[in-house]
């Protein structure tokens, strides 16, 4: 169940710097990272690989400590993952082959406890119908596209009834024409529900689509360049043309990042 707060963000991330360490040396992510997602929001990180957007995706899902500052859900500061924060991976293997489409949802519903037996099938289901794979709930994993699986992996995601769904590049990996097919879907299962998103890309025509408030970082170790409302503008239409320029812009300028906001 939902916590609501009067007026306050859902999710807080306050002076967050993350690390890891690689067989040779420990990597700075990102340094000192601000922002706030309010309910219904679709948060876009947007940044140049190596920026740290995964990482900060993996630490709000609560699989990464960091080793300064706090993320705060609803007041309270993550320490481990949870039901409240479901993540979508850009990989297709992120669903258990040996599994349909209904069970690997009603399997995530069973698994966590939240729902057994009739109503994790009826929950399931009902998500599953709202990706458009009803007829596609008796299938195994083999037999999908690409895109078919990443929109289990989204129905799944949805079927936990999350405080926050987290996607990391879930299409990158899927062909131009599917991938502009996903996100109008995402589109338009949220103007059904209004969830909320926090989404990163590498691509500034997906950011300025898919999100209503952008957050830019800097190159390596990423820190926050700016943050700007784009309200879904159309890539292609005026509005989302100047988004797109100023976004580039920033990210080839050099220089320490100065936080600044933008309205278009």
């Amino acid at each position: 169940m939902m916590v609501e707060l009067s007026g306050g963000p859902l999710l807080e991330v306050d002076g967050v710097t993350l690390q890891y360490r690689t067989k040779r040396n420990l990597v700075t992510a990102c340094y000192r990272i601000d922002f706030e997602i309010h309910r219904s929001d679709r948060f876009v990180i947007l940044g140049p690989s190596g920026c740290g957007k995964s990482t900060l995706l993996k630490a709000t899902g609560g699989y990464i400590a960091p080793v300064e500052g706090e993320i705060r859900l609803n007041g309270a500061v993550v320490r481990r993952p949870g039901p409240d924060r479901m993540l979508v991976f850009q990989e297709f293997d992120q669903l258990l082959p040996w599994k349909t489409v209904r069970q690997n949802v009603v399997f995530a519903l069973t698994a966590s406890g939240q729902l057994k037996g009739r109503e994790a099938d009826e929950r399931a289901m009902h998500y599953i119908d709202k990706v458009n794979l009803s007829k596609f709930a008796d299938s195994y994993p083999h037999t999908l596209s690409g895109g078919m699986k990443q929109r289990v992996a989204i129905a799944r995601g949805m079927a936990m009834e999350p405080e926050i769904l987290l996607m990391d590049e879930p299409f990158a990996a899927l062909d131009a024409l599917t991938r502009v097919r996903m996100q109008d879907e995402l589109l338009a299962l949220w103007e059904e529900t209004r969830f909320t998103l926090m989404f990163v890309t590498h691509s500034i025509s997906e950011a300025v689509k898919v999100g209503s408030r952008i957050l830019l970082l800097s190159a390596h170790p990423g820190q926050v360049r700016a943050e700007m409302n784009s309200d879904g503008s159309d890539p292609e239409g005026p509005d989302g043309m100047r988004l797109s320029a100023r976004i580039e812009r920033m990210l080839f300028h050099e220089g320490t990042p100065e936080r600044e906001t933008e309205n278009v």
